[in-house]
């Protein structure tokens, strides 16, 4: 599957909102049957997702409480993980062992691929039709071989979430090229802030920071060849390293970086933006509502921000590409057919228009694009708009093996224990035991 021009496809359309087909109705089964027990049966479906924090949490048992109601005979077990947690740990586990979830998180790319290979995901085509129809094109890097195996809920662009009062009392202007970030760090130290906060405990978040460099060094066709040949032989890999590696010299980040985790309490890197101890965090599009949650008043900041990575000047990457990604859900091959019917609930006009209320992120049903009232998610979508591709995040479109790889390199990088070339080497030897 061509992942990147399909992804780029998918970002301009849930960006402008297309209306695609029709939606299915707010109750459970877009194509399915009603579901729910009807002979008596008693049916429990689990749910795993990656909403810790925030509003989100509301959302979900929400809707399980909904669902149940709807269909009697019918119990939803929903739980949240963290991501690293949930993606790279538990539902790997859940899977190899034959005990899965019957609803969880789906990531597109290499893992996708894999668990359609194992034959551990459900096809949802025959299901819900009219929900896979409603989010149009969104549905690309969930498919194999034509196929849907998980339906995306939200769908953004990463960039860097900041603090507007922390920028003008410093004056700071939002930098349009990479010189200019550079500049704004030194000037925000100068002014007694704490530039930038990154939660490089956790690994990808420091990873991140590498994506994007080699987002802006490498060109589209470069990228195209990484992806689905696993050809890392141009020099511009190298080079975000040594982008970084020099980047890491200006002292960009907050003391104990390395320690610090991204999304959980006042102390994670989103919680220092929440409580005004760091100016600038470059995260997903999520980040408000995690911002929002770690809050002293549990709303998002008035001074809150976002801009996207700027370009950098005479690099080979395209100044207009963008990261970015999106959360799907998808059923076990095992499960019963409600939560396929949950699914299309939870994918629902109504459901989605509730999701984008709640800042959590931006809709892929083009009819609740309408409903997101955060001004910076706003922006993302725009941002969104105007990326000319959307590469999703590199671990998840080259897999597992080399995903992993790559990340340990970079996490050694950012603690001095390795070097720009030593992360291609890890990706390329990971490539060479597929």
């Amino acid at each position: 599957m061509n992942v990147r021009s399909k992804t780029r496809l998918a970002a301009g359309l849930a960006a402008v909102g297309l209306a695609v087909g029709t939606l299915a109705g707010c109750s459970a089964g877009g194509g399915g049957d009603e579901g729910g027990g009807g002979d008596g049966e008693q049916i429990t479906l689990t749910w795993w997702h990656n909403a810790t924090n925030g509003p989100l949490p509301d959302v979900w048992e929400a809707v399980a409480t909904e669902f149940e109601e709807a269909n009697p005979g019918v119990t939803v077990e929903q739980t949240g993980y963290q991501n690293e947690e949930l993606q790279r740990t538990l539902i790997p586990n859940a899977l190899a062992a034959g005990d899965p979830p019957d609803l969880f998180q789906v990531w597109p790319g290499g893992e996708l691929r894999d668990q359609v290979d194992n034959e551990y995901l459900m096809p949802l085509d025959d299901l819900i039709p009219e929900t896979i129809e409603s989010v149009g094109a969104t549905a690309y890097p969930w498919q194999v071989d034509g196929v849907t195996y998980a339906v995306p809920f939200t769908f953004g662009i990463e960039g860097f979430w900041y603090n507007k009062d922390q920028f003008e009392e410093a004056g700071v202007e939002v930098p349009e090229t990479f010189d200019d970030l550079v500049t704004a760090v030194g000037t925000l130290r100068e002014a007694g802030f704490t530039p930038i906060a990154v939660g490089a405990g956790a690994g990808w978040p420091a990873a991140h920071w590498w994506y994007q460099f080699a987002m802006k060094s490498c060109s589209p066709e470069t990228l195209e060849a990484a992806v689905s040949e696993f050809d890392f032989s141009d020099a511009c890999w190298v080079e975000a390293g040594e982008q970084l590696q020099e980047f890491i010299g200006i002292e960009p980040f907050q003391e104990g970086y390395l320690g610090t985790v991204p999304q959980e309490g006042a102390g994670s890197s989103a919680g220092m933006i929440a409580n005004g101890q760091a100016a600038m965090e470059l995260m997903g599009h999520w980040n408000v509502g995690t911002i929002g949650g770690l809050a002293p008043n549990e709303e998002v900041p008035e001074f809150l921000g976002w801009f996207p990575f700027p370009a950098i000047e005479g690099a080979a990457g395209d100044p207009s590409a963008a990261l970015g990604g999106g959360d799907g859900f998808g059923c076990s091959a095992t499960a019963p057919p409600e939560c396929a019917d949950l699914l299309a609930y939870i994918m629902s006009e109504d459901v989605q228009k509730r999701f984008a209320e709640s800042g959590s992120g931006i809709p892929t049903v083009p009819g609740a694009i309408s409903a997101v009232e955060d001004p910076n998610l706003s922006l993302v979508a725009e941002g969104l708009a105007d990326s000319s591709l959307v590469q999703i995040w590199l671990d998840t479109a080259l897999g597992t093996t080399v995903g992993n790889a790559m990340n340990e390199g970079i996490v050694n990088l950012f603690a001095g224990n390795g070097t720009p070339q030593d992360i291609v080497t890890r990706m390329q030897d990971a490539a060479a035991t597929l």
